[in-house]
């Protein structure tokens, strides 16, 4: 029998930055504000409410959203100026509790459990995080207060954009089960879709169905997840310090038709990026995980784990390509848009030293490409099969 400890009032604050990578845009460029932003311009990274107003959405494609809104400003990403704002961000969070757990580079929880004689209530210290943000930073930001982090992520995407919503305890439920489905966390498009064929369309209707149901319907972990969410039950604690368990990148492709070499560059191009992150934080990974999305919006997953944790760009090329080889009759039945690639089972190159392979170590390629980029920027170096095609945009991340 699982056991959940809930607290005695809602001190868990889940905070979102809105629209973050547009609203800098916007921040910085007195011109932009009020006005339908668009950043980057073959595939869209983010786009402002107003844009979103519109129907463009993160990850489409710049054809598209320029169909949908011809008036958008259309603007490059600007990563370097996405990660100072983000760290002006995170200091406020930080100086706001020292129980803050970093989600991604533009949202974090905050645990603020103890703070009530010297901060005020949970909703009072939100409104002043709030301020803070928005004079220190000048950005606006979401907050949602609960017992849980669960509802709390789901009260600040209720509440957006720019807003503050507080679920209290004795009505959690009446706040939770008339939502939608797609609210609970790790209901996607294809979940969605089984629990709708079946009549599911809000959490309250997915809480009535016996967990064995779902069980049968979603599988094992799926169906046990849902159910203890459509209930609220989320035991876990705001945790700070951990390691990141696992690190990726992915790129949009758009709709057009690719040649298996193109999608073998975007791959190449990807393990390159997420390799050299993985070594700079000295870690290793055993487990490779491709993820692709096609033209008709469903996505697939292969995942190969390797018998010795490796540094290696080489032997985790040699793995995902193995991985999107096996993928290939879908990607030519369905067309691809997607290409997205983790590393996961992480560990600490340092504790791996002692065995006795040293599969574990960059070898000299590796460590060569390494100290370039290092001391002469990203671009300065790149692989043979990479020149003169576009990278892709790195994404900046949460420090490890």
């Amino acid at each position: 029998m699982r056991t959940y400890v809930r607290l005695a009032s809602a001190t868990i604050l889940h905070a979102d930055l809105d629209a973050f990578f547009a609203s800098v845009e916007q921040r910085d460029d007195p011109r932009l504000r009020g006005r339908p932003v668009v950043v980057g311009g073959g595939v869209v990274l983010a786009a402002s409410y107003e844009a979103k107003a519109y129907g463009i959405e993160t990850a489409m494609g710049g054809r598209q959203a320029r169909r949908l809104c011809p008036h958008a400003v259309v603007v490059p990403p600007r990563m370097s100026a996405y990660s100072e704002a983000s760290k002006a961000a995170f200091a406020v969070f930080e100086d706001t509790t020292p129980l803050v757990e970093g989600l991604s580079i533009d949202e974090a929880f905050l645990d603020v459990r103890g703070l009530e004689r010297l901060a005020g209530q949970p909703p009072k210290i939100a409104a002043r995080l709030r301020e803070r943000i928005l004079d220190e930073v000048g950005l606006p930001i979401t907050v949602g207060i609960a017992r849980t982090k669960f509802l709390a992520k789901v009260a600040s995407a209720v509440a957006k954009p720019n807003g503050l919503l507080v679920v209290p305890p004795d009505d959690e439920l009446g706040f939770l089960h008339p939502l939608p489905v797609e609210r609970l966390w790790g209901v996607g498009r294809v979940t969605a879709g089984k629990l709708h064929d079946r009549g599911l369309r809000t959490v309250g209707q997915v809480a009535m169905l016996d967990e064995t149901l779902l069980v049968a319907l979603l599988g094992r972990s799926s169906g046990r997840h849902l159910h203890a969410l459509a209930h609220n039950r989320d035991p876990r604690p705001v945790r700070t310090g951990r390691r990141r368990r696992s690190i990726g990148s992915q790129r949009a492709l758009g709709r057009r038709p690719k040649t298996f070499e193109e999608i073998d560059a975007t791959l190449v191009a990807i393990v390159d990026r997420v390799a050299r992150r993985m070594r700079s934080g000295r870690r290793v990974c055993r487990t490779v995980i491709l993820r692709l999305r096609f033209d008709d919006f469903t996505r697939a997953t292969r995942s190969f784990t390797m018998p010795r944790a490796t540094g290696q760009t080489d032997a985790i090329l040699e793995a995902a390509r193995g991985l999107l080889a096996s993928a290939m009759p879908l990607i030519v039945a369905q067309g691809l848009t997607l290409v997205g690639l983790s590393l996961t089972n992480l560990e600490d190159a340092d504790r791996i030293q002692l065995v006795l392979t040293e599969d574990w170590r960059p070898d000299a390629l590796d460590a060569a490409l390494d100290e370039a980029r290092d001391r002469f920027g990203t671009d300065a170096v790149r692989r043979a099969v990479l020149v003169g095609r576009d990278p892709g945009t790195s994404m900046p991340l949460l420090p490890d």
